[in-house]
């Protein structure tokens, strides 16, 4: 009986007439957030794991001088150190900001959020840094569903309070309250497709149920890693970015943006927010997104496929020119650096004859 319900609350997300506004980085995160911070009439919640972008912190500077409550909650503890942290404490304290820190039950507080008039959520999967922001594939959401309001609202009070939360939605995927839960029905549920952003892919319970529904059919496709191979998943690596989101579309029509890998830790023992959601403008340009990031992933292993190949055929030819050439054994004297030597030469004169046709072509 559990188990049924769990999976029929999986069913559910914020529908196509409940805005939802994608953020992709690079790109507009520091734009949207800013404008956001501008448009608060009363009250400004931002749970904060990294930031670093000045941007931010002056907007957040000039809505507490214009009478607008600011109340930042910062991460106890993340790598780059206490002194860091507290330095950002001191930062928004002298500019007026009212600032907790999380409490250090769990591993590590890593959800980004921010909720401005208790009528808008900013859900991202990003820091506020240069590095998450300028320089990685990401997403972020913006949201005035009620529903979610209510419920990220209350995760930040029981965050800021230190209190224990219970979550109210599924739609809402709150480490590790429930998203072990929500996620692994979100993946269940896939028919036909599963596209999904992972930086890494390593709890086993996940890695088996990937395994599931590809044996089911369902076309799996991942950008980022995973610890094992998995039978009919086809994994990429991100080109040209790096990669810092975790996100999934099923069957083209249900989205999740969050910040929990399918990593045991991050499912079960740190605190990590995501969404779930169907608008379907929103889920359309999240396919696009992959889709082109996909396409240059796939050229990429095409172009480290035909290199490995080129290279195992110039080595057999090095192998075969030096031991078919009597006359160079005297000369090589059992030196085994002047064998190597030669036979890079062969394969450099090999690689150049192989790519003459081509050039030749253009």
């Amino acid at each position: 009986m559990r188990i049924a319900k769990v999976r029929e609350q999986s069913k559910e997300a914020i529908g196509g007439r409940s805005p939802v506004r994608l953020l992709t980085q690079p790109g507009d995160g520091v734009r949207a957030l800013v404008k956001g911070i501008a448009a608060a009439r009363h009250t400004i919640e931002i749970m904060i794991f990294r930031l670093d972008q000045s941007e931010v912190e002056r907007a957040l500077a000039s809505a507490v001088s214009r009478g607008v409550a600011v109340y930042a909650l910062i991460a106890a503890t993340n790598s780059t150190g206490e002194e860091n942290l507290r330095k950002l404490e001191l930062r928004l304290l002298a500019a007026g900001v009212t600032v907790a820190r999380t409490a250090d039950d769990l591993a590590r507080y890593h959800g980004k959020l921010m909720i401005i008039d208790r009528r808008v959520v900013y859900l991202l999967a990003f820091n506020l840094t240069h590095a998450d922001i300028d320089r990685s594939r990401s997403f972020g959401v913006i949201t005035t569903s009620r529903s979610v309001v209510r419920e990220v609202t209350k995760l930040f009070d029981a965050d800021r309070k230190r209190v224990a939360y219970k979550p109210g939605i599924p739609q809402l995927v709150v480490s590790p309250a429930n998203s072990r839960a929500q996620l692994t029905a979100f993946v269940q549920h896939a028919k036909k497709d599963l596209i999904i952003y992972d930086p890494k892919v390593s709890d086993r319970a996940m890695i088996r149920l990937l395994e599931d529904r590809a044996r089911a059919g369902v076309n799996v496709r991942l950008i980022g890693r995973l610890i094992q191979t998995i039978p009919g998943v086809t994994a990429r690596k991100l080109v040209g970015l790096r990669l810092h989101t975790r996100t999934m579309v099923r069957d083209g029509e249900v989205a999740f943006i969050g910040s929990q890998s399918m990593r045991q830790e991050e499912l079960d023992a740190r605190r990590e927010v995501g969404l779930i959601f169907r608008h379907p403008q929103t889920v359309m340009s999240l396919i696009h997104t992959f889709d082109d990031d996909w396409a240059l992933a796939e050229r990429a292993a095409q172009e480290m496929d035909t290199v490995g190949t080129k290279a195992r055929i110039a080595r057999k030819v090095a192998k075969a020119v030096v031991k078919d050439l009597p006359a160079v054994a005297p000369l090589l004297n059992g030196d085994a650096r002047a064998e190597e030597i030669i036979k890079e030469v062969v394969m450099q004169v090999v690689k150049q004859t192989a790519e003459e046709p081509a050039k030749e072509a253009r």
